[in-house]
């Protein structure tokens, strides 16, 4: 097991595993009450440079009802926004914390965290990748739909970090991912190359929402515009509107196919309000599902 979460291209397939089934047994001793302390008198530092509500509260959840402390950290509030290098802060923190959360804008910078840290540095988003929320979206799906490998999962929209992590998984545990996108949005070529290059890989990149849903099992979809893009935003709902997840694309995929949607989402953007309240959405059984897999995350990354 690595002892970073920075991408899930890093991760086995023995790791996904490890994870789901932590976060299957933790949820279960949560539903029947049974207190789960493994990380009584350890602390999580949360780092954050962009806004944040399931990923922040629920990691502050995870280690609060798992027996330790988070702490938030805003990057603006500390020297690091006097300039001071990422791996002195980085080699600070390790010396208080037993594990970082980090929210940032750039994959380079958790890398150089990483490097620097004695403690687990996690992913909680870049520009580039959203591990921990795919994760979370996996154990939804297997809850939901049973094994992922005989699985087909349609990505519609924008080829952003939620997409890019998508691939990284599909390229591991081996189930179909088909993705549409429009021209000019699709994911960085770099990351579909490295995953098309392992052998599990089964993944369709194209334009055609329509094609994408064909008798798809999961229909995923996200915001046309994420954080620093909303410049672009009404750009974006011109390209994007054919890519809308709404009644008749949802048709065209299985007719017991879940939907699923990371949130926020706009309604009657990338997702209509009948298809997002309709009875094949899972998106609040999904955002619940982060609270479980981050503990699932600390208890591996941290031990218990």
């Amino acid at each position: 097991m690595t002892t970073h979460l920075l991408t899930l291209a890093d991760l086995a397939k023995e790791d996904f595993e490890a994870f789901f089934k932590r976060a299957i047994k933790l949820k279960e001793k949560q539903q029947i009450g049974t207190a789960v302390t493994t990380q009584a008198g350890k602390s999580l530092g949360l780092l954050f440079d962009k806004p944040s509500t399931r990923t922040r509260v629920s990691f502050e959840t995870a280690m609060v009802q798992l027996g330790g402390s988070p702490l938030f950290i805003s990057s603006k509030d500390t020297q690091m926004s006097r300039a001071e290098p990422i791996k002195d802060t980085a080699r600070v923190l390790s010396r208080y914390l037993d594990a970082l959360a980090i929210r940032t804008f750039s994959q380079e910078a958790i890398e150089d965290f990483a490097q620097f840290s004695t403690i687990p540095v996690i992913n909680a988003l870049t520009d580039a990748y959203h591990p921990c929320q795919v994760l979370s979206d996996l154990l939804t799906v297997i809850e939901h739909k049973g094994p992922l490998k005989n699985l087909k999962i349609a990505w519609i929209g924008d080829g952003n970090n939620m997409a890019q992590s998508w691939i990284n998984a599909a390229a591991v545990l081996g189930f179909e991912l088909h993705l549409a996108c429009p021209e000019d949005y699709l994911p960085d070529s770099k990351i579909v190359t490295e995953a098309l290059k392992k052998k599990a890989a089964r993944i369709t990149l194209g334009h055609d929402p329509i094609a994408a849903v064909k008798d798809a099992d999961v229909v995923n979809t996200d915001v046309w515009a994420s954080m620093g893009q909303e410049a672009e935003q009404e750009a974006r709902k011109k390209i994007f509107a054919p890519y809308q997840v709404n009644t008749a694309l949802l048709k065209k995929a299985a007719r017991d196919a879940i939907v699923l949607h990371c949130l926020p989402a706009h309604r009657e953007e990338e997702i209509t309000e009948a298809v997002l309240e309709g009875s094949q959405s899972v998106v609040w059984d999904q955002s619940e599902n982060k609270l479980h897999m981050h503990k699932a995350i600390l208890d591996i990354l941290i031990g218990t």
